[in-house]
């Protein structure tokens, strides 16, 4: 099976792609393309994962840059390729050559582009990221590069949807004592529970932050196992371990 790469008209002619998990090496509950070496998934089968993605990309595995996510607000920017991996969730670049990567199943895989200055980003943006600021430190660190906000377009990919997401009530405390706006990003679930909308929260943080545009692809990881791997899912089932998706963009 071929590689399946959501991509965006909004970030192109740049490289880039929301990989979903067809066309991958792994095989049982990671079955396709699982690209997290974290996972307790065979290396080699990751490793061979990771290869093909740089193929589609025209780069060397070497060039996939990455950091260990932490559901931090921290951004690195990368000047030239390297297997150190700092924890971090976000990672902005000026330098063509270099995919930047995060890895994703269930939380909001971003990928930031202003075409106009030659700065990319991409980021990790889970609920605690998001809330803690990731988004917005990501186009600061972009702005050190150079970039302009008003020219950056910000695409968040395959995340899990509203009607998927069911929190408990101190979750929606969190986010309300943080910004009583979030407020509108809560649905009412069963008794005390509520469904939380995680990439309306992520867009409603982008525009906030004054991007110029941005967009999510309307692809919930959750609803859709043939496509896309789902920690949330993974534990309703019972499994032990679940497979992670790489969006990845390049200059």
């Amino acid at each position: 099976m071929t590689l399946e790469i959501l991509t965006s008209p909004a970030l192109q002619p740049l490289r880039h792609g929301f990989f979903t998990r067809r066309g991958g090496a792994s095989s049982g509950v990671f079955a396709g393309l699982n690209c997290g070496p974290g996972s307790s998934d065979l290396a080699e089968a990751v490793s061979i994962n990771r290869s093909r993605v740089a193929q589609a990309l025209d780069l060397d595995p070497l060039a996939l840059a990455a950091v260990h996510q932490v559901h931090s607000a921290n951004v690195v920017t990368v000047t030239a390729p390297s297997a150190d991996k700092p924890r971090a969730d976000a990672l902005v670049t000026a330098t063509p050559g270099i995919a930047l990567t995060v890895l994703t199943a269930d939380c909001q895989p971003v990928l930031f582009a202003d075409r106009k200055a030659g700065v990319i980003g991409a980021a990790h943006a889970g609920w605690r990221g998001a809330l803690e600021g990731v988004l917005e430190a990501t186009l600061d660190a972009m702005e050190a590069l150079g970039a302009d906000r008003a020219d950056t377009v910000a695409v968040i990919g395959p995340t899990i949807s509203q009607r998927a997401y069911e929190v408990g009530p101190e979750f929606f405390d969190t986010f309300t004592m943080e910004d009583p706006d979030a407020a509108r990003f809560f649905a009412n679930g069963d008794g005390d529970r509520y469904l939380f909308d995680l990439p309306g929260f992520g867009l409603y943080r982008l525009r906030n932050a004054g991007v110029g545009e941005a967009e999510w692809t309307r692809h919930c990881t959750y609803s859709d196992p043939e496509r896309f791997y789902s920690y949330r899912r993974a534990t309703h089932q019972g499994e032990a371990d679940y497979g992670r998706l790489i969006s990845a963009i390049r200059l």
